[in-house]
């Protein structure tokens, strides 16, 4: 549809002339266009394994296009991450000869021992060889007939073998290979780990939640065994992955990792945009994550719990040739998991009758805490990153491997229930200070879902303000001390409209002339609120094919001719309104 510069208001023989000249603009193909939005775009990466559909997992290994891409060792550091800037970035200790990472992936990479070995003499680690008894690779069942071959499964299985080898270079590796992505042969294949004596199992793969996961929980649920799996690679939006979700497992998020940075680290971090998070719609939530995990309530799970590196353009250089010509740079949350997988084996054999996922919520300390990014708009924890527990990041990322150590103390601090609270728009409230117990101080103040109008003192713990809108609002207050333990309290606050009694004054944009079928140029109505709360717009008499949005904004093609007599109103969050009268001509 064609638009047309807005006319002004006039009468006789000027309204002729001025109608005159938009048709002969029109007919001369002069009316200006409605301009038209640019594409956008992100960058893209090399995917290697395609979407699967319900009852198959999708391996999350995320490539560079371009990066390297030649075969053998070489005299320069390919493209990538190497093992030392990984040892580095996360103060990772030597050690975990004689622990085993287990690695579980769907069909065969006919060439893991070989690209293996290339891996590790191009960065100086030791061999990790079959005849060593050093790497193992088995089928499903254990036996050492290989399932079917498939390039794409077989650049997952490549990085997650080349992450475990940076993350600890005197691991022992084994690989099961599942006979397909089915996820009942996946599950199979992680029951199989454990019969071979598997402390540590890595899984960089995940589905989507459905109704009868739990039933499917049990093969996690085995004591003195972590089970890491990937968040995914989608953002906040793909929804939660399973079994990330699962309350027996460690869900595994993603940073983006470059050298910088304020303070003697050397490494700084942020939450990668694809980190999988959110909270699931079948998992209990673990003992260990209440009052710590924020917008998932007191009985759901939420992921992730921990994080390293996944960005793929701070990705790790892998070695590949079955499925690529040589060196690549990948990354994702397949990368994550492998690495905190290895570091939990750096840290020592988990409790015979221990959860390992529970270890770092013991020492929150011990973790970086990721505080910028985000890998989506839902505007909570769940979403953004900041101090304490967050959905792209967990805990944060490991700083030496003590995070992953048995013992400590999860129940941490204890926030004091201040009682649910009320307040009216537009007054003041009278301020609220919370109060924590335990842990260790001083104690640093958080707080979600606060009416729109109220903080909170982050040293303090008081809540104070003016709410500018009614409603009532669940607020969890949180409390985390200097070791990094937190706790939490939820209450209730509800706000009033307090009677309107602001003065609202709207703005009279004088009389309208269009033409039918045309849209009209956007017209906004502008108005003031002595109390300086949020407006909402509405309108009555409008012409036949306009409309007004909450903000103001008048717009759309006039679809019948007439007279209209248009009132507009605004009206605040506290109930006071004003409203303004004018005529719109519309000609035929």
């Amino acid at each position: 549809m064609k638009s047309i510069p807005r006319l002004p208001g006039r009468s006789g023989p000027a309204l002729l002339a001025a109608i005159g000249t938009v048709f002969a603009l029109a007919a001369a193909g002069s009316v200006p266009a409605a301009a038209s939005s640019p594409a956008s775009g992100a960058g893209s990466y090399t995917h290697a394994c395609a979407d699967a559909g319900p009852g198959h997992a999708r391996c999350w290994a995320e490539g560079v296009p371009g990066a390297d891409g030649r075969a053998g060792a070489r005299p320069a550091a390919p493209s990538g991450l190497g093992p030392s800037d990984i040892r580095s970035a996360y103060d990772l200790p030597s050690g975990g000869s004689g622990a085993t990472v287990a690695i579980v992936d769907a069909y065969d990479d006919p060439n893991a021992a070989g690209d293996l070995a290339t891996y590790r003499s191009q960065y100086g680690l030791p061999a990790c060889t079959t005849a060593s008894g050093c790497f193992t690779k088995v089928d499903q069942t254990g036996g050492s007939t290989p399932p079917q071959a498939d390039s794409g499964w077989s650049e997952e299985i490549t990085l997650d073998l080349d992450a475990v080898s940076a993350a600890c270079p005197s691991c022992h590796i084994l690989l099961v290979e599942a006979n397909d992505n089915n996820d009942d042969n996946l599950y199979a294949a992680d029951d199989e780990a454990v019969k071979l004596g598997a402390k540590f199992v890595s899984n960089s793969w995940s589905d989507s939640e459905s109704s009868g996961e739990t039933s499917s929980d049990s093969h996690f649920d085995v004591p003195g065994v972590l089970f890491a799996f990937a968040t995914g690679d989608s953002g906040y939006s793909m929804g939660t992955q399973y079994p990330a979700s699962s309350r027996y497992t460690l869900a595994v998020g993603g940073t983006s990792l470059s050298r910088g940075g304020s303070g003697s680290r050397g490494w700084t971090e942020s939450a990668w945009s694809g980190a999988g998070s959110g909270c699931s719609a079948y998992e209990r939530q673990p003992s260990w994550q209440s009052g710590v995990v924020s917008g998932c309530g007191s009985s759901a799970k939420g992921t992730a719990d921990v994080s390293a590196d996944a960005d793929p353009d701070t990705g790790i250089a892998i070695y590949d040739t079955y499925s690529a010509p040589g060196w690549q740079q990948y990354g994702g949350t397949s990368l994550a998991t492998p690495l905190i997988t290895a570091m939990y084996a750096l840290a020592g054999t988990p409790g015979a009758s221990d959860d390992p996922a529970s270890y770092p919520y013991a020492h929150r300390g011990a973790l970086n805490d990721v505080t910028s990014g985000s890998n989506g708009s839902c505007g909570t924890a769940l979403c953004d990153a900041g101090t304490g527990w967050d959905g792209p990041t967990g805990l944060g990322t490991p700083e030496g491997v003590s995070a992953f150590t048995p013992g400590g103390d999860t129940s941490g601090v204890t926030v004091a229930d201040p009682g649910d609270q009320n307040g009216t728009v537009g007054t003041a409230v009278t301020p609220v200070r919370d109060t924590a117990t335990g842990g260790t101080a001083p104690y640093t103040w958080s707080a979600s879902g606060l009416p729109a109008g109220l903080s909170i003192d982050a040293s303090s713990g008081t809540i104070s303000g003016t709410p500018t809108a009614a409603g009532t609002s669940q607020v969890t207050v949180t409390a985390k001390d200097s070791t990094g333990a937190a706790g939490s309290t939820t209450f209730t606050w509800t706000v009033t409209s307090g009677g309107g009694s602001a003065t609202v004054t709207v703005g009279n944009p004088g009389d309208q002339v269009w033409i039918t079928g045309y849209a009209i140029n956007s017209l906004r109505i502008k108005a003031t609120d002595s109390a300086n709360l949020p407006l909402t717009y509405s309108a009555t008499g409008l012409p036949s094919g306009l409309r007004i949005s909450t903000s103001g904004i008048i717009s759309g093609t006039p679809t019948r001719a007439g007279d209209y007599t248009v009132k507009v109103t605004a009206t605040d969050s506290g109930g006071a309104s004003g409203s303004t009268t004018f005529t719109w001509s519309v000609l035929a």
